[in-house]
């Protein structure tokens, strides 16, 4: 190489400037990116604010949120709440000294299921009524005693006293076992069997008293009173059997007003115009 080349080489080296090279963003991209990390700060400004209004109004703390407390117990709610779902707990009891209150605006179901997820008891208080489904059902008292009872096999009234308010009194289907059946003072008692028979029955006797006032017994076919062991007692002042039949009696006596009652051989009642001595057997004809 000459030298008037590495001259003019060094000439045009001399004379090009150095290029710098900006690294950044400049211009729009620059100013958008400023407004969405803008926006991204009031957004977290925002969020961070409707957190702490939740926050203070729900009223959060650490023992629980609003009415509702965490104890080492289980919860503690204060004050009126909504389900919306089931509730599932193993106890619900309301505050010492003041009551729990259920409502609801169709009904209110109480389930128990076994082990097989299978409903065994339930209790629904609804718009029609209370019903309930179970094996048994007893009600007692403070004191432990039975009251009520009532299964597939038998209802039993453990209580001293049964009370029938109703006009129409109690109707039973079947038999009914008791040991005193008494009427509310001045009040009748009735015992009515108005298309079958009525039985009255006890190992050691049955007794009807009225004191006050009087002992009436109507049927339409048969009135039996049976004694398998001992005797039939009727103690009164006066005892009136009415509708007794009438003995034919002899035709040349004397028509008597006072007779005398005279029994068949299969227990018919008659009337027997009295004599001197019996006249039971000369009209006996009615035993016939």
């Amino acid at each position: 190489m000459t030298q008037e080349q590495c001259t003019h080489r060094n000439n045009v080296q001399s004379s090009e400037k150095p290029h710098v090279y900006k690294v950044g963003i400049y211009g729009w991209r620059k100013r958008c990116l400023y407004f969405f990390v803008l926006l991204l700060m009031i957004l977290i400004l925002v969020n961070l604010a409707l957190t702490i209004w939740i926050l203070k109004v729900m009223n959060f703390t650490i023992d629980g949120m609003g009415h509702l407390r965490i104890t080492e117990k289980g919860l503690k709610l204060e004050g009126d709440s909504e389900f919306l779902q089931p509730l599932y707990a193993k106890e619900i009891q309301s505050r010492p000294g003041s009551p729990l209150f259920l409502q609801s605006s169709k009904n209110v179901s109480v389930n128990v299921l076994n082990g097989k997820n299978q409903m065994v008891t339930q209790l629904v208080a609804g718009s029609k009524g209370i019903q309930a489904r179970g094996k048994k059902l007893e009600v007692n008292s403070n004191n432990g005693k039975l009251l009520f009872s009532a299964d597939d096999q038998e209802v039993v009234v453990g209580a001293e006293r049964l009370r029938v308010m109703g006009a129409e009194g109690a109707v039973f289907s079947n038999s009914v076992e008791t040991p005193h059946v008494r009427a509310e003072p001045f009040k009748e008692l009735r015992l009515e069997s108005p298309t079958r028979s009525l039985f009255m029955e006890a190992p050691k006797g049955v007794k009807i008293l009225a004191e006050v006032g009087d002992i009436q017994a109507v049927c339409r076919n048969e009135l039996r009173l049976e004694s398998k062991d001992g005797e039939i007692t009727l103690d009164a002042n006066r005892i009136k059997l009415l509708g007794l039949p009438e003995g034919k009696a002899s035709p040349t006596a004397t028509r008597q007003t006072v007779f005398e009652v005279c029994v068949c051989p299969n227990g018919k009642l008659f009337l027997s115009q009295a004599g001197t001595g019996s006249t039971c057997q000369i009209s006996n004809s009615v035993c016939l």
